[in-house]
């Protein structure tokens, strides 16, 4: 046994790492447990890696393993077999998985099958939708983990329900909310609404990426429909995910966007640019999990381009509305906004900053 508990930390998309450097940051304060940040390289670029490292004071991983992209088959598979030898070599305590993406459960059966703890942050959280492969990863993940550290109470009966035992069932906060907090000093700092010409507009924050809505020219065509009528009336941006551009490109669909003279289609940002540009926004409409948690957090009206989420606090506490993608629906509710009428919301319980150094807490006093 170590001095203290040693923790394998995984993180490999953008959106765990805005999950991981709370906890890092939480070992220092919390003390009793050492982090080894092991990044599986399946999000690998500049854009959507390096630049979350900086913004975020992530240090450097102690392992990367460059895993890349590649089917959902094939990048599982590839991250197992070279997470391995690391956990074999580095013998952890345990091992941390954040959310919902392959590397979460590529690691977390790895850990299992070779007798170590599993912790799974962002455990519980269920969309009901088995066409979703983060929902097939979330399922799984859950029913593998020793620990489950819940966002919300609907994550909590989830796991409940699933025979999942209470004494294993945290319910902690959110430690995106944690990131967004101690990110306010560089997000205040962020000139993105002045370099993008926005002051004083009113513009709508976009963020389009998901399968369903993305590789479906229908679908797409559809919500192009609602976008051309949005952008005369307020700026649309949308910093546009590499997968979304192809699809724009494939289905000859860029012309049609190039001749909206109000959709502002951007590269993808950082987090500072683009929590600062989601905060004086009139709405964000969106398709991702995260960026729901994160407008109800800030009290910014969004429309979720779904037929379920995840997260039901962000719609039965919060600013969130799921409206699909039927565009009369989603119109209606545009035009709702516009004129005033939405909810403004609350603050889930424990959403208050503080979640990462109440799982590691939790975490260190478990043994």
């Amino acid at each position: 046994m170590h001095a203290s508990l040693r923790i394998l930390m995984v993180a490999g998309a953008r959106p765990n790492f805005l999950k991981i450097a709370p906890l890092l940051k939480a070992c220092g304060v919390v003390g009793g447990v050492e982090a080894v940040l092991v990044h599986t390289g399946q999000h690998y670029d500049d854009e959507m890696s390096g630049r979350f490292f900086r913004e975020l004071s992530i240090p450097s991983p102690e392992i990367n393993l460059g895993v890349g992209s590649g089917s959902h088959a094939s990048q599982t598979a590839e991250i197992m077999k070279s997470f391995e030898p690391v956990l074999e070599r580095i013998a952890p305590d345990a091992v941390l998985v954040v959310g919902d993406v392959n590397s979460t459960i590529a690691c977390g059966l790895v850990a299992v099958k070779a007798g170590v703890e599993l912790i799974h942050v962002e455990a519980g959280l269920r969309s009901f939708d088995r066409t979703m492969p983060e929902e097939i990863n979330r399922v799984l993940t859950d029913a593998i983990s020793d620990l489950l550290f819940c966002t919300e109470e609907s994550a909590v009966s989830n796991l409940r329900q699933e025979g999942i035992a209470s004494e294993k069932i945290h319910l902690a906060g959110n430690v995106m909310i944690d990131s967004l907090v101690g990110a306010a000093e560089g997000i205040a700092a962020s000139d993105i609404v002045r370099r993008l010409d926005l002051d004083g507009k009113d513009y709508v924050v976009l963020t389009l990426h998901r399968p369903a809505n993305v590789d479906s020219r229908e679908v797409f065509a559809g919500l192009l429909d609602v976008l051309e009528t949005i952008q005369r009336r307020a700026i649309v941006v949308f910093p546009a995910h590499p997968r979304t551009r192809r699809r724009l490109e494939e289905w000859n669909l860029a012309q049609r966007v190039a001749g909206m003279p109000n959709m502002l289609i951007c590269e993808p940002l950082g987090y500072f640019d683009f929590v600062r540009l989601m905060k004086s926004a009139r709405l964000v409409m969106t398709d991702s999990g995260g960026i729901q948690e994160e407008t109800t957090y800030m009290g910014i009206p969004c429309l979720t381009l779904r037929e379920n989420t995840e997260r039901p606090v962000t719609v039965e506490l919060g600013t969130n509305r799921v409206v699909g993608r039927d565009p009369a629906r989603i119109l209606s509710a545009w035009e709702e906004i516009m004129a005033g009428d939405f909810r403004h919301g609350t603050v889930p319980p424990l959403w208050d900053g503080h979640a990462a150094e109440r799982i590691v807490r939790i975490i260190r006093d478990h043994r």
